[in-house]
């Protein structure tokens, strides 16, 4: 069935985005390899442009060509598939832990996993008795060194690729604690992975202290952080048994096995 084509008083940014989805949603409704023609047909967009727009696609791996002139869906998407259902499923895992955690300590728990030079909080229980303003809601995100859940994914990083993660964003700092020099970084990951929980100690704001444990996945892979933040002189390490029971927990609903 032939598609109308887009609205040509929009602005052309819009309209190459609605064409690529366009193109995307034609390759997914079959599975076998489509022809130019064909998939120029069905989306109403001249053979050119449908050309253009799907070389573009190929270069990012979201359209595959198996052979000159057919074209099907990439790889890319199917990774980009997995990392999203990874992250719901560790949400859905670990929200009622969370709120327990919540429950026992009165201070904001939060879930983050990362998104490449950050991270990214993609769950929080709170709340108001806790006394502390949440600054960053879900969705925020924050540099990997100067967030306790950023170092623990730093910490299961391999030296170069942390020297490289340095080399790319400078260490840049947002107060007088940040951690801004490698070796004081390589030095608190080096404790990150020997202990198994890392510390932001009002490094990416000041007044705010946090810890975090590694949650894991299946594979032993780590997948997201659970940390704890609270005002500077109320963060208690008494809490940090229960912060990585937690996670542990977490872990293990994911599938995960310590003996393994």
């Amino acid at each position: 069935m032939r598609r109308s084509r887009p609205d040509t008083h929009q602005t052309p940014t819009i309209q190459v985005i609605e064409r690529m989805f366009a193109l995307i949603d034609v390759l997914a409704s079959r599975q076998e390899p489509m022809s130019l023609k064909e998939i120029s047909e069905q989306t109403g967009l001249h053979p050119s442009t449908t050309h253009r727009i799907l070389n573009d696609l190929t270069i990012g791996r979201f359209v595959d060509r198996p052979e000159a002139g057919s074209y099907r869906l990439g790889m890319r998407l199917l990774e980009l598939g997995n990392l999203v259902k990874a992250r719901l499923s560790v949400r859905d895992a670990a929200l009622a832990p969370m709120r327990e955690l919540h429950r026992l300590i009165q201070q904001p728990v939060n879930l983050s996993v990362r998104q490449g030079d950050e991270i990214v909080y993609i769950e929080r229980a709170y709340s108001e008795r806790s006394g502390m303003q949440v600054v960053r809601a879900i969705g925020g995100h924050a540099p990997l060194h100067l967030t306790s859940t950023g170092k623990l994914f730093l910490a299961a990083d391999e030296l170069q690729r942390v020297r490289a993660y340095a080399t790319r964003t400078g260490l840049a700092g947002h107060t007088r604690n940040s951690i801004t020099q490698l070796p004081v970084l390589e030095r608190e990951l080096i404790s990150a992975r020997q202990s198994g929980v890392a510390h932001d100690n009002e490094e990416l704001e000041l007044g705010v202290r946090c810890m975090a444990a590694g949650i894991y996945d299946d594979q032993g892979k780590l997948v997201a952080g659970l940390s704890i933040s609270a005002p500077a002189d109320r963060l208690d390490d008494a809490w940090l048994g229960k912060l990585k029971q937690t996670a542990q927990q977490i872990s293990i609903a994911l599938g995960h096995d310590e003996r393994a």
